[in-house]
């Protein structure tokens, strides 16, 4: 199992600076490689093309047939010359950044992501390390070409360090180092309790006990101040130090939104994974939920991503278990008395509680869901 630790750390000026530089190497690297796989693509296109409309056999020679292997070793064959300040960072930098590339050209043609895109300068401040260019010593971190950095922190995992990260985020910046370590299930003390658990804007959790837990909404809570930064930003002149600062300042919030979303959505994983030994959740369709204008922001502040993301892992690692429900299993419209389900026009989002008009039972909405998501829920999410 690998396991990442972020650590922010305390870096001087000098080393501010040298990690600024990294930055901007791996990022041009990386849009470099980008520009070269595209065009090599279409060079190789554009030949295949042509022998097939002359009816001529195809030279498989002649294709450049574009890797992340290739790319680097064709970057280090001319970066003394056309990019020589590449060598004032650690090679890791660029390096590692074509290897993500091809890695992330892997994923598209999977289908599991996007097409790559070019990284920008304050979006994409980021450079990697390889285990064997760095070493950790209690809180400090030593850097190629760089030499000792502070952490806040020692490192929490023990293991086999197979990589670093260092980044930028909130105008700080941090180390993520993933650790190989034991994947045995740590010992813990069976509850013998299992709940539903119904997800939503009002309560972010209702449990089928009956129990509801808030979410702090931090975006929502922030957003003024989020808007008046937005437009100090918008009113900045381009490339100025005072634009600089000013971004700085909205990073910075945007930064300290992301922790109290993440702060409480650990917390509230690790409380449940705890007390329960089998969790059944309904398995949402986030990505067309924030399709609709009126709901999309509250639903981004909930994180129902991140909560269902935390709870498997943290689950696996417990020995419990999790459970989803269809996605189009009809939670809040079916009565737990007497499985009667209400029609499409029946209940309105707005309407938190309802009777059943087959039993006239009374329900609260959210806590029928869970309980229906408890009884219904059959795909297991975690490790067996």
């Amino acid at each position: 199992m690998i396991r990442g630790h972020i650590i922010e750390l305390k870096p001087n000026n000098v080393q501010a600076n040298h990690f600024a530089r990294a930055c901007g190497v791996a990022r041009k690297a990386y849009n470099w490689a980008l520009y070269e796989w595209q065009r090599q693509y279409t060079l190789d296109k554009a030949y295949r093309d042509a022998c097939l409309a002359s009816g001529i056999e195809m030279d498989t020679k002649k294709l450049n047939k574009p890797s992340q292997a290739k790319l680097r070793r064709e970057l280090n064959a001319i970066k003394r010359e056309v990019f020589p300040y590449m060598l004032e960072v650690t090679k890791c930098a660029p390096q590692l950044a074509i290897m993500q590339l091809g890695d992330a050209y892997k994923n598209f043609f999977k289908g599991l992501a996007k097409y790559p895109t070019a990284r920008k300068k304050g979006r994409d401040d980021r450079f990697g390390l390889s285990n064997d260019q760095f070493a950790i010593k209690a809180k400090s971190i030593r850097i190629p070409n760089l030499g000792w950095v502070r952490m806040k922190e020692p490192l929490r995992f023990d293991g086999k360090i197979m990589s670093a990260t260092i980044s930028k985020r909130g105008g700080k910046w941090f180390v993520s180092v993933a650790v190989e370590i034991d994947d045995t299930i740590k010992k813990v003390v069976r509850t013998g309790k299992i709940v539903g658990i119904d997800l939503g804007i009002t309560d972010l959790l209702v449990l089928s006990d009956g129990t509801k837990i808030k979410a702090p909404k931090p975006l929502k809570t922030n957003l003024k101040r989020l808007r008046q930064l937005n437009k100090v930003l918008s009113r900045k002149k381009k490339d100025s130090k005072n634009r600089e600062k000013a971004k700085t300042k909205l990073s910075r919030l945007h930064y300290k939104i992301r922790c109290i979303r993440q702060d409480s959505l650990h917390k509230i994983t690790s409380d449940l994974v705890k007390a329960f030994d089998v969790m059944a959740i309904e398995d949402l369709n986030v990505k067309g939920m924030v399709k609709n204008r009126r709901l999309s922001r509250a639903i981004s502040d909930l994180g129902f991503f991140e909560f269902k993301r935390q709870l498997i892992y943290k689950a696996n690692e417990q020995g419990k278990t999790v459970k989803s429900v269809g996605r189009f299993y009809p939670s809040s419209k079916t009565c737990t008395n007497c499985n009667h389900i209400l029609g499409k026009d029946e209940l309105t989002l707005k309407m938190r509680d309802w009777i059943c008009p087959s039993c006239q039972t009374k329900h609260d909405r959210d806590l029928n869901a869970s309980i229906n998501i408890l009884n219904n829920a059959t795909v297991i999410l975690t490790a067996a």
